[in-house]
């Protein structure tokens, strides 16, 4: 891959999503895709990553309502705006809210001479922040400074503790350069699998989507279970609410959340399921024979034990579609690894690449979570692909996204030679404020734009659990 190439056309990057989604090309004259790169301080393509990705999902989701009602819309994204949506800004009640732990970062090991030399400690959950500390020798709980954390890494080396990490089930990722990550076992692995697979897991007769009004948005009627949690499960079910569909967000009440969910939550509606529990997995099985699409973003394995894997699910609900997501992808050493975007950028070349661009310093991450919100929006291309396919030729279908496979897409796009030297964003020309359940909410509206539907969210964001596990009326 060159490191040098010049940054792909936000068209090609369309055309290419497209036909790894098996879309009927000729829908790609209906689209206008507006700006040019830089937008955010990145040697890396990121507006165009953002652009492309959501101008993909949202003509799949026109596409799978043309099959509907014979409605032909066109799609418009502006660059710019695709990028600050993709930065996961928001404000609650005028307030500005932090989006990372004080203790998740980058920190120099004993071996810090080389790239290898630095790891990453995603701490925004309060048992992923204990687990590396007790690992580290340290107080568990929020008292503990990042000055003591990195003295007691000065004793690690940072493979070391990555291992270590892994095997104690932390979220943790050693610093490599993009040579490294490619001659890694699950560098290879990533570079062999496709950006998104749409796969057949059953046999099921077409199943007819509710009737589609001529004036309706283009995923309405849709049932959609969400089952992910932060952060390109919640982006990718949310781009579907925003084109109409009924998401119900299912969480377990034993499990913690952040602050960001009242950004990624719009337009959901949002329930509380233990499944080990036997009254709750009845009340489930109910909403999941009525669902169109199961999403989730849970560690690999997890559902599956519990008894909702892809198979299970096509079992139980025939023609059902499935999305799983997943930190490094379905193949390879790592396949069971769980991962955040942040993690991901560490481990397979891009923190190391962007300080490299800058001509010194540490490493740097990328300006947003793109590898997030790209595969969000993948999420929800794939999803409509997959449901197109179900109308079209029966089937139930799984469609797999991971964030280590949507980096490898970004790579591919090319560098911006002078992306560093763009202006901070200004937020506010595409913020929109609402009420919500967690306060006066002000966040980036969606950027996708569509000439006879709006893409908006009518449903505002809730905290888990103030809805019954139930699909509305119809």
């Amino acid at each position: 891959m060159d490191a040098d190439a010049a940054p792909q056309p936000p068209m090609a990057a369309l055309q290419a999503l497209w036909q790894t989604a098996g879309l009927e090309t000729s829908a790609l004259q209906r689209v206008a895709l507006e700006g040019v790169e830089p937008v955010l301080p990145s040697s890396f393509a990121v507006g165009t990553a953002a652009q492309a990705s959501t101008a993909a999902a949202a003509l799949a989701a026109v596409e799978l309502g043309r099959l509907r009602n014979g409605l032909m819309q066109q799609v418009a994204v502006e660059m710019r705006h695709a990028a600050l949506e993709c930065c996961t800004w928001f404000r609650l009640d005028g307030r500005p809210v932090p989006l990372w732990d004080k203790l998740s970062g980058l920190y120099p090991c004993g071996d810090d001479a080389g790239a290898a030399g630095w790891v990453r400690i995603h701490a925004n959950f309060a048992h992923h922040r204990d687990g590396a500390l007790r690992l580290l020798g340290l107080p568990e709980g929020p008292a503990t400074e990042r000055t003591r954390v990195q003295h007691a890494l000065r004793g690690w080396s940072a493979l070391q503790f990555e291992q270590s990490a892994a095997d104690a089930g932390l979220v943790v990722a050693a610093l490599r350069r993009f040579e490294e990550w490619d001659r890694h076992p699950q560098g290879r692995a990533v570079a062999g699998q496709p950006l998104l697979r749409i796969e057949p897991i059953g046999d099921a007769p077409p199943r007819r989507l509710p009737k589609l009004a001529a004036d309706a948005r283009p995923l309405q009627g849709l049932r959609v279970l969400d089952l992910t949690r932060i952060l390109a499960g919640p982006v990718g079910t949310r781009v579907l609410a925003a084109h109409g569909a009924d998401v119900l967000l299912v969480n377990s009440p034993r499990l913690p959340n952040i602050e960001a969910l009242a950004e990624t939550s719009r337009g959901k509606l949002t329930a509380h399921a233990d499944l080990r529990n036997a009254a709750d997995r009845h009340a489930f099985d109910a909403v999941l024979r009525d669902a169109h699409v199961f999403v989730q973003g849970y560690r690999p394995g997890g559902l599956q034990a519990l008894g909702y894997g892809a198979a299970a699910l096509a079992d139980a609900r025939p023609g059902l579609v499935v999305v799983s997501l997943s930190a490094y992808g379905a193949e390879g050493p790592w396949s069971a690894r769980r991962g955040f975007d942040s993690l991901v950028q560490t481990a397979t070349g891009f923190n190391a690449a962007e300080a490299e661009a800058l001509g010194s310093g540490p490493p740097r991450a990328l300006p947003m979570q793109i590898l997030d919100h790209a595969s969000g929006q993948l999420i929800a291309l794939g999803a409509c692909a997959a449901l197109a396919r179900q109308q079209q030729l029966g089937g139930s279908w799984h469609v797999q996204v991971s964030l280590a496979a949507t980096g490898h897409w970004l790579r591919g796009l090319g560098r911006v030679a002078n992306g560093f030297d763009t202006a901070a964003p200004d937020f506010a020309p595409y913020a929109q404020s609402r009420d919500s359940g967690f306060g006066r909410l002000e966040a980036v509206r969606h950027s996708a734009r569509l000439s006879h539907s709006p893409t908006d969210w009518l449903r505002p964001s809730m905290p888990p659990g103030t809805h019954p596990l139930a699909w509305p009326a119809d």
